[in-house]
């Protein structure tokens, strides 16, 4: 909506801290772009943004404006979603936030599900992995979040709490493809590729492992679990992931993916959630129904 032009010029500028970035997405020079953020702060009569050698930064007013523009943006989609619901016809944008297990077979195949019954709403998805995933829900760049193991919660309105547990990702040959539960020990006999540091995931191994005397032997570490995954056939090495990151049908990807004793590594856990006090846009609301729903029939839930 035309009124909605200004608010919406500032939070692409916020969104991207360049000026010149965010007159390429929103179809306008950056010139002509500059000159209505001028405006907008002699209106208000305060700088809105700082200008830096590379791009701006909201200054302390603009940090306070930022909020209230998030806010009207979020609830104007809200009232577009409610209103294309009267007409039987199912409109919006939902944006989600979510760790990287999320993002090469789940999601994908939830959204899709979804968009088949109502083709009218789109999506964005975002890596916000632990500390950031919190963050965009604050900003309001996204409606859900869905997290692993994440560093904080305060802001965090949770629908639900689903119990995942570490797997070992290995080549179908590996010398322990024919087990049921695998044993750290086991595991730590044999050479690994891991995550960074950052995740979840080798924060809780990492912490099992310090509970005994073992050493890992890591050969590979990446911030990429699909190429974890892949590395781990190639070499026939283990790599590690949990149940959501895995897809469902195992045998077109020609490799074994079995759980880790929880007795040595205990279970991790998957936050789905939103921000507090917020009410989501129809579109959102629904589709976290439909998780909600999936998380149900497919994991065990705290």
């Amino acid at each position: 909506m035309k009124h909605l032009m200004p608010l919406r010029y500032i939070e692409a500028v916020a969104r991207s801290g360049s000026i010149r970035k965010a007159a390429d997405t929103m179809a306008i020079t950056s010139t002509a772009l500059n000159r209505r953020i001028l405006a907008m702060e002699e209106e208000l009569g305060v700088q809105i943004f700082e200008r830096l050698p590379r791009g701006v930064r909201l200054s302390a007013a603009g940090e306070i404006l930022i909020h209230h523009v998030r806010t009207q943006l979020s609830d104007m989609e809200r009232v577009k979603s409610q209103i294309a619901d009267l007409s039987g016809e199912r409109r919006g944008h939902v944006s989600i936030a979510c760790s990287q297990a999320l993002l090469p077979f789940f999601l994908p195949e939830q959204i899709s599900r979804y968009r088949y019954a109502h083709p009218a709403v789109t999506f964005g998805v975002l890596l916000r992995d632990r500390e950031a995933a919190e963050q965009a829900l604050v900003d309001m760049t996204a409606d859900l979040a869905l997290v692993f193991e994440p560093v904080r919660m305060a802001e965090f309105e949770v629908l639900q709490i689903i119990r995942q547990p570490v797997h070992a990702l290995m080549n179908a040959s590996h010398p322990l493809a024919n087990r049921g539960k695998l044993r750290l020990r086991d595991c730590l006999a044999h050479p690994v590729a891991l995550p960074t540091q950052a995740y979840g995931v080798r924060h809780i191994l990492d912490t099992a492992v310090r509970r005994t005397s073992l050493d890992m032997d890591v050969v590979v570490e990446s911030d990429s679990f699909e190429f974890l995954r892949a590395h781990s056939l190639t070499e026939n090495i283990l790599s590690f992931q949990i149940p959501i990151g895995v897809p469902t049908s195992q045998q077109a990807f020609d490799f074994v993916s079995l759980p880790l004793d929880e007795r040595d590594v205990p279970s991790g856990v998957l936050y789905f959630g939103q921000l507090k006090g917020r009410v989501l846009p129809v579109a959102a609301a629904r589709f976290a129904q439909q998780l909600l729903e999936s998380f149900a029939k497919r994991f065990d839930y705290i």
